[in-house]
């Protein structure tokens, strides 16, 4: 199934508590969902923004 923006977003808040339950401090990643899900990267961005924060938890985004 292609994620939708709240897919993505839940996905991301779960991905949030296992780096912080797990102390996991940087997490490198392709621009997700972006590629042949077709989602808009600007909107991706600003969802991953709201999601960490409120964390010391370092993103890194690379592109291929």
């Amino acid at each position: 199934h292609k994620p939708t923006y709240e897919s993505m977003r839940k996905s991301l808040e779960a991905m949030k508590a296992h780096c912080l339950n797990n102390g996991v401090t940087d997490i490198s990643m392709p621009r997700i969902g972006c590629g042949l899900d077709r989602l808009d990267w600007n909107k991706v961005s600003a969802i991953l923004g709201e999601v960490f924060e409120d964390t010391d938890i370092k993103i890194t985004v690379y592109t291929l």
